[in-house]
């Protein structure tokens, strides 16, 4: 692919040698409402083809987004088969934008897909890229360089097939243990989080921001930890965030750092503040938040891009998903993003209604000068990327940066790293190679690397169960990939480790998305650990001493509901008595 950029009179915003504001000023010259109200707008697309729409979120297809809604911010969801895959889709978008009116480059976005996690709605699958502990998991090594090494290999990897900007890190602060998004997090810790956001920076955006960069879309301002209930706020039931301690400010402390580090833009969360000097309204809706809180106290002058589908009701697997207008609902659309617009955003995401922005600037509801105060932000991003120089991405060199074999190397060994040993009752760890070993939650070709198979806890020298941290059931299929509820294992859980316990040693791993109740487990396991997206090779590597655990908890572990229950959600360290405290590893 070659560049699109050509210099001269025509098009004078495509000559590089000019300062950014004058190319912005330039182009801004040039450009419709429609096509400004286009820039406003930053929604989700898959990497299929250019005229086909995306089944899961029912969004319309590329050519509609980008011919007919002047759309040039895409958020990539879902995968593709090989890292060539990506790049090819992508230098099909962009040889679409560059079809336009203007050429205006597309800015392709993307949710953390360097892990474990599977959630459409907050997160991809690694695929081809080098797979990591989750966030959780690099808080638990808590080393800011291994942080800033992870962002600039997904840095590279992300360039290499045209993702110009991340929608991470989230620095919220997991002091509700029952809130579902904590993986996502740094932890419970103000410090730990502000440490190791800004090192996550750091890597995502090098030494200076520019055509090497990926943007950072820093999450969710100003805190989404203090759910009420621990529900969370993709959902009515989980709208409302509560300060019993008055610890709204210590939650915004994180940022601060991140701030200073430079990140690019910010999104604001779902939730409304309930009993705060704010407006009780979403935080998207919140001019207090957004313009006296963001941009005034904390002199935040980057991009401001809304929580995805504020304003519209859709469609998710099929099931309704109403607008996360909390505080709005009774408004209209039209009503909704004028709201937004005087709080202060720049952007919408996961919307594509550009029209009723077109209608609110001609009906005068919104000034023409406020709208260019935003695209102003946006195609200057655009221009400090380097898009309009370099929009195509070299497909050939794609593989040979995804998943390169040093990349993933690095990856597994910050999932080793990342491994927490809580409990190990009589030295049972580290385990002898060579030994019977039962599994479950596990794979049979990997475990057949470290011993004997069995298939029996009775014909076992030791057994390794792997769960998953406990969730409640929902009622939507959308609902149930973010784990929300009681943090107590299923009794028929608990009563099969307790049979297998009873027959031979027994290590048990846990999941840890969210901070289990693991006191049941403890009482009858040999041995107790916790990951946050680690294989079944890694794990063996440090149960039997290959590597060194190295793992501390990001977050204290409850000894019972009763404490969670009985905790404020905003502040840290706050269930009573834990079982295990933040900071506690075991090493052998």
């Amino acid at each position: 692919m070659t560049s699109i950029t050509t210099t001269g009179t025509a098009r004078p915003w495509l000559d590089a040698s000019l300062p950014v504001a004058e190319r912005v000023e330039e182009l801004l010259a040039e450009m419709t409402l429609e096509e400004k109200a286009g820039l406003f707008f930053h929604t989700m697309i898959g990497a299929g083809p250019l005229d086909q729409p995306n089944d899961v979120f029912g969004t319309p297809s590329a050519i509609d987004f980008v011919e007919r809604r002047r759309m040039n911010h895409f958020n990539l969801v879902g995968g593709a088969e090989s890292a060539r895959a990506f790049a090819e889709w992508h230098n099909a978008i962009q040889e679409l934008a560059a079809s336009t009116r203007l050429g205006i480059p597309v800015t392709v976005s993307t949710d953390p897909r360097h892990s474990f996690t599977d959630n459409p709605g907050t997160a991809m699958m690694a695929g081809p890229f080098s797979q990591w502990p989750e966030p959780l998991g690099l808080a638990a090594i808590r080393d800011e360089a291994t942080v800033e090494r992870f962002g600039d290999i997904a840095r590279q990897e992300y360039l290499a097939v045209g993702l110009r900007a991340a929608l991470h890190p989230q620095v919220d602060l997991a002091t509700e243990p029952r809130w579902s998004r904590q993986l996502g997090t740094f932890g419970e810790d103000a410090d730990l989080a502000a440490r190791l956001g800004a090192a996550y920076v750091r890597g995502f955006q090098g030494a200076s921001f520019g055509p090497a960069s990926v943007s950072t879309m820093t999450k969710h301002f100003p805190g989404g930890g203090p759910q009420k209930d621990g529900e969370d706020p993709h959902f009515a039931h989980g709208r409302e965030q509560v300060y019993p301690g008055d610890a709204f400010d210590l939650h915004i402390k994180p940022f601060l750092s991140l701030f200073a580090a430079g990140t690019r833009q910010v999104m604001p969360y779902y939730g409304m503040p309930i009993g705060t000097e704010h407006e009780e309204v979403a935080f998207g809706f919140n001019r207090s938040v957004i313009t006296g809180l963001l941009r005034e106290r904390c002199g935040f002058e980057g991009i401001v891009c809304t929580d995805w589908g504020l304003l519209t009701d859709a469609e998710i697997f099929g099931e309704p998903f109403p607008a996360r207008a909390w505080g709005v609902e009774h408004l209209t659309p039209r009503e909704r993003m004028k709201k937004a617009i005087d709080a202060g955003v720049d952007q919408f995401g996961g919307d594509a209604c550009p029209e009723l922005l077109v209608d609110l600037v001609e009906s005068g509801d919104v000034a023409e000068e406020r709208i260019d105060a935003s695209v102003r932000r946006l195609l200057a991003e655009k221009f400090e990327l380097g898009l309009f120089e370099n929009p195509f991405v070299d497909e050939d060199a794609a593989d040979a940066t995804v998943g390169r074999a040093d990349f993933v190397a690095a990856g597994q060994a910050a999932q080793r790293a990342s491994i927490t040993v809580l409990a190990n009752r009589d030295a049972q760890l580290p385990l002898a190679r060579g030994l019977r070993i039962y599994a479950e939650g596990t794979t049979a070709d990997d475990v057949a690397a470290y011993g004997e198979v069995v298939d029996s806890p009775a014909e076992a020298d030791i057994a390794i169960l792997r769960l998953q941290a406990p969730y409640e059931e929902r009622p939507t299929t959308f609902e149930n990939m973010f784990h929300s509820g009681s943090l107590d294992f299923p009794d028929d859980v608990l009563a099969h480790v307790r049979e297998v316990a009873s027959q031979v040693p027994t290590v048990v791993d846990v999941f840890a998305d969210r901070p289990a109740i693991l006191t049941p487990i403890v009482e009858v396991a040999a041995a107790v650990t916790v990951n946050w997206g680690a294989s079944t090779a890694a794990l063996l590597d440090v149960l039997t001493g290959t590597a060194s655990p190295l793992g501390r908890l990001p977050f204290d572990l409850p000894r019972s509901m009763a404490a969670v229950e009985a905790s404020r959600p905003d502040v840290p360290f706050d269930t009573e008595d834990p079982l295990f405290r933040f900071g506690h590893g075991l090493t052998y």
